[in-house]
């Protein structure tokens, strides 16, 4: 099943970014065909995390249908090139045994090629919370760049910039987190207002134990900063009692097992909650959706 994703533009998009060779008309350039064995991943890609069975998976779908979205290169030498977007199509291609793909040859300069990978990466949902603040991290350190000038060049509020650079001021353990979306980035806004690591890591493992609602997490992360340990404690014991029984974590295994991906539950005192399951890309999500409709269907029949 192929659900379509809406998806917003990021900024004045890569077209205002690179020039492009062979260009018959504005917009639109010639693919070339391209051997593997000259292409070089980029150095400076700002995705670091590439999911073996997803891949696995895209290389399947290579060999039966080929390589659909062209890569996008840029030349290097005379018979040489480097990667401005689509290693996950590259490493998939070299895992389906492909000696050649097809690929848009463009023309930038090392700083344009970051920058490029960040936004083609963006604008696919292929990075992580962790990914794109380092990435940010990195364009800015790089080349002298202040979070105003970061944000003209990239289309995104000052603001949102500085959201992501504050992600990496927590700690490691929750950063780690944070990449593997074990808690999204309601619950890192919420630990970052707390100003000490220990009380930021104890909340966050509170998060991982109960799955806690980000108002939940904001609340208590009220409670810490004003030192109401009476409040913690009380919610800490709502939480235990609630869970004492094992039951919701015999059920969030189960279910992370049955889905392949990370669940996490929320529940008030009233008993009302939610199930949230986490998916790291568009294939991810089409993988769940396909999952659903076939339980669906199995208990319909």
């Amino acid at each position: 099943m192929s659900t379509p994703l809406k998806r917003n533009a990021l900024g004045r998009g890569l077209d205002a970014l690179i020039s492009m060779d062979d260009t018959p008309a504005r917009g639109s350039s010639a693919i070339s065909d391209v051997e593997l064995s000259r292409i070089t991943p980029n150095p400076d890609q700002p995705r670091t995390l590439f999911d073996e069975e997803s891949l696995a998976e895209l290389a399947t779908s290579i060999r039966e249908l080929g390589i659909i979205q062209p890569l996008s290169l840029r030349k290097t030498g005379p018979d040489t090139y480097q990667i401005i977007a689509g290693e996950r199509r590259y490493r998939a291609a070299l895992q389906a045994g492909l000696d050649r793909v097809p690929a848009y040859i463009r023309t930038a300069n090392d700083a344009e090629l970051t920058e490029m990978a960040l936004i083609e990466n963006i604008q696919r949902e292929d990075l992580n919370a962790i990914e794109i603040a380092l990435a940010f991290k990195k364009l800015i350190d790089q080349y002298s760049l202040t979070q105003e000038k970061l944000s003209e060049r990239i289309g995104k509020k000052r603001a949102t910039i500085a959201n992501f650079l504050r992600l990496l001021k927590l700690p490691a353990e929750v950063q780690l987190g944070l990449r593997d979306r074990r808690v999204d980035m309601g619950h890192a806004r919420a630990l970052l207002t707390i100003d000490q690591p220990a009380l930021q890591l104890k909340l966050y493992n509170e998060i991982l134990k109960h799955g806690l609602s980000v108002r939940k997490v904001e609340e208590l992360a009220k409670a810490y900063q004003r030192g109401d340990m009476e409040k913690v404690k009380a919610a800490e014991a709502q939480n235990n009692n609630r869970y004492n029984s094992g039951d919701f974590d015999i059920l969030k295994r189960h279910l992370s097992s049955t889905f392949a991906t990370p669940v996490q539950f929320s529940c008030d005192k009233t008993g009302k909650g939610k199930i949230t399951f986490s998916f790291k890309n568009e294939e991810e999500l089409e993988r769940l959706i396909t999952l659903f409709d076939n339980l669906h269907k199995n208990n319909n029949a």
